[in-house]
């Protein structure tokens, strides 16, 4: 089968093995994946957990037909029509485990559109509501809001019951377009006085939770804007990996500061991540209630492409190979 694979010199669409599932897997004919920040470093060559290096087949979520299920497998069978997360999605097949594995909706969801949502809804979902804990009423800043996960993250809080969802993007353009996504107010991090303007937002008081996917360039200020008690989850790291930290005032506001990723999880954790995705979110799935916008396709022979087109940062919403 063909598949994108990272080399000593680049990533490269290379014939490689068909994969077989083991009793817990389900092998999927890839119509179509979504492209994410993660795929850019383990193209280059960097590890993400425990997959990188050369031989690496790059790609984290993708679309199509189940091709064959594992022994341990019953909820899914051979010629259903599914969404998942994974590794080595960027090729012809590619294997997810059984928890990863979503029927896609009857409502005649592309495979283009499912494609864009395993990554989001899973991150989001377990940010906003199992880490940072959003209780009805609550209000939400979200930071790098543009990305196809931030996008993703403002309608769940909004369907979870905030009462007032803020995102940020540093983009005028896509900026602008937050309020179609589900923010009430849009603010630029570039702008010295934007956590004034979340306190303002919140008469006074600041936000009750951050989901940050930018970290270093705005950690400070994300402890100014949030409130007395509030939660900052720490996504992503767009805007550096380290930074200056103000602990005198991340210990005066009490503020619960919580750190997550996939990469340390266990199967049986990412499982019920995606139990509790399905539990809240897949009625709002189903009806289109929840979706992302496809900014640009590519082949998969185009992988190299795609990835450098959501690299130069001019995209809104998801990037999607086309496999079939």
């Amino acid at each position: 089968m063909k598949a994108a694979v990272v080399t000593p010199t680049g990533m490269e669409i290379r014939e490689v093995a068909t994969p077989v599932p083991q009793p817990d897997q389900v092998l999927i004919l890839v119509h179509a994946c979504g492209l994410n920040r993660a795929d850019l470093a383990v193209a280059a060559g960097h590890s993400h957990g425990a997959i990188g290096g050369a031989g690496t087949v790059v790609g984290m979520e993708f679309a199509g037909e189940v091709a064959a299920v594992g022994t341990g497998v019953s909820h899914v069978k051979p010629g259903d029509r599914v969404m998942a997360s994974g590794a080595a999605g960027f090729a012809q097949y590619a294997l997810a485990d059984r928890g990863r594995v979503h029927l896609l909706p009857s409502s005649g969801m592309s495979y283009e559109e499912a494609a864009t949502l395993p990554v989001a809804l899973t991150t989001m979902h377990n940010a906003l509501v199992t880490a940072g804990g959003l209780a009805e009423g609550e209000t939400v800043l979200i930071q790098g809001a543009s990305s196809g996960v931030g996008l993703m993250g403002m309608q769940i809080a909004k369907l979870m019951g905030a009462s007032l969802v803020i995102g940020s993007s540093t983009n005028p353009g896509r900026r602008a377009k937050l309020t179609d996504w589900g923010a009430d107010i849009s603010i630029d991090t570039t702008h010295p006085g934007w956590a004034d303007e979340v306190i303002a937002a919140t008469q006074g008081k600041g936000v009750h939770l951050i989901v940050d996917q930018v970290s270093a360039s705005v950690a400070n200020a994300n402890l100014k804007a949030a409130r007395v008690l509030g939660r900052i989850v720490n996504v992503g790291r767009l805007g550096g990996a380290k930074g200056e930290f103000d602990f005198d005032l991340h210990a005066a506001k009490r503020i619960s500061y919580i750190g997550v990723t996939f990469r340390t999880r266990s199967v049986e954790e990412i499982r019920e991540i995606n139990r509790l995705v399905r539990q809240d979110l897949w009625a709002s799935v189903s009806t289109g209630k929840l979706a992302l916008p496809i900014d640009r396709c590519f082949s998969l022979d185009e992988a190299a492409a795609a990835l450098a087109y959501m690299k130069a940062n001019a995209h809104f919403g998801k990037v999607v190979l086309q496999v079939r």
